[in-house]
C-alpha cells in the first residue's frame, strides 16, 4: 500500500472529511482524491459521500488496508494471499532496511516451526511475521519471544479462548497429552546482529484461526473449533496492538508470562543440547530461561524441547 493511500485511510479514521480537505492534506488534486477513493472502493471499502464529506462505512474482510484501518500500533502491513513463509519474506524485508512491517498471509505453503519442523498453515489461519529493530543486545532477544507469547494469549483470550503458555513458545488450550494441551498457536523468532546490538528481529506468529480440525495435525486445534469463526482482521489488529504493548513495557513481560503459563508448577522433561533436565518448573527468569527444581537442585535452562509430564495442580 502506497503512502498516499495510507494517509487517506488515516484521514478517514478521524470521521467524515471533504474532498477539498483531503486534497490539501495529501497535497494532490481533487481529481486524484476521487481516483484514490475509487481505488479503495475497488479494494472492498464502502465509502459514502455524505453532506459532511467522504465517510468509510464498511471495511474489507482481510488484507493490508483492512488491517491497517483503525490499527493502534505503529506497523505497516504487507499482505499476500499465499506465501511460502511469512518469516522468509520478512527476512527479505528486514535486509532491505525496512522495520515495523507486519507480513501477513492468508496461507503459507512452506512454513516451519522451531528446529525447522513443518507447520501446517492453510488458508483461514493467522500467519504473521513482524520485522523489528529493537535497541537491545542479542542475549536479551528471548524476552521478545516471551512478549510475543503473552501478546498471542491476550488476543486469543479476548477472542473467547482460555489459552495458556507452554515454555518456550507454544500457545495451548486444555492440559491433555505430552505437549500439555492442544496446540493453538506457535511463535518463531529470528534475528541478525552482533553481541551488543540486534540489527533486526523477526517475530513470526502462527495462529490456527478459521481452520477445520481435519486440516490440522494431531494434537492441534483452532479458534474455529473452540469458539467459531472469528473476524481475522480484528484479531490481527489486536494481536499487533498487544505485541506493541508488550514490547514497549519489557519490565512487565515476565510477570505476565508467569500469569499465563501452564509450564510453571508442572513436572517437565526438557531435552537440551547437553542432555535431559527433569523436574518441576518453578520460575522463568530474565531473559527467558526456565528454572527447574530437580532432585539435585535448581537448574536454569536457556533452550530446549519441553514436555509436560504432569500438569500443575490447581486449587
Amino acid at each position: 500500500m502506497n503512502e498516499t493511500r495510507r494517509t487517506l485511510l488515516a484521514a478517514f479514521e478521524e470521521g467524515p472529511i471533504t474532498g477539498p480537505e483531503l486534497a490539501t492534506r495529501l497535497d494532490i488534486s481533487r481529481a486524484a482524491v476521487w481516483k484514490q477513493v475509487e481505488a479503495l472502493r475497488d479494494d472492498g471499502f464502502t465509502i459514502e459521500s455524505t453532506d459532511a464529506g467522504y465517510e468509510v462505512t464498511g471495511v474489507p474482510e482481510y488484507g493490508a488496508a483492512a488491517i491497517e484501518f483503525g490499527l493502534e500500533a505503529p506497523y505497516t502491513v504487507e499482505y499476500h494471499d499465499s506465501l511460502g513463509s511469512t518469516n522468509d519474506r520478512a527476512r527479505k524485508v528486514a535486509k532491505s532496511g525496512a522495520v515495523d512491517v507486519a507480513v501477513v498471509a492468508d496461507e503459507q505453503t512452506g512454513s516451519r516451526g522451531r528446529l525447522k519442523r513443518a507447520w501446517t498453515a492453510p488458508s483461514g489461519g493467522v500467519w504473521c511475521s513482524v520485522v523489528l529493530q529493537p535497541d537491545l543486545p542479542a542475549a536479551h532477544v528471548p524476552l521478545s519471544a516471551l512478549a510475543s507469547g503473552v501478546a498471542t494469549v491476550v488476543a486469543c483470550r479476548e477472542a473467547g479462548v482460555d489459552a495458556h503458555l507452554k515454555w518456550p513458545n507454544d500457545v495451548l488450550v486444555g492440559d491433555e497429552g505430552e505437549r500439555g494441551g492442544q496446540k493453538l498457536a506457535g511463535i518463531l523468532t529470528e534475528m541478525e546482529g552482533e553481541a551488543d546490538r540486534v540489527s533486526w528481529l523477526i517475530i513470526g506468529i502462527g495462529v490456527n484461526a478459521n481452520i477445520d480440525a481435519a486440516e490440522l495435525p494431531e494434537g492441534a486445534t483452532s479458534l474455529r473449533e473452540l469458539t467459531g469463526d472469528i473476524d481475522r482482521r480484528l484479531f490481527v489488529q489486536r494481536l499487533l496492538e498487544s505485541l506493541h504493548e508488550q514490547l514497549s513495557n519489557p519490565d512487565t513481560v515476565l510477570d505476565q508470562w508467569r500469569e499465563y503459563s501452564s509450564t510453571l508448577g508442572s513436572e517437565v522433561r526438557i531435552e537440551t543440547s547437553t542432555g535431559v533436565v527433569e523436574g518441576r518448573a518453578v520460575d522463568v527468569q530474565f531473559p527467558g530461561a526456565l528454572v527447574v527444581e530437580t532432585d539435585t537442585g535448581e537448574e536454569v535452562v536457556h533452550a530446549g524441547d519441553c514436555e509436560h509430564l504432569r500438569p500443575a495442580e490447581t486449587s
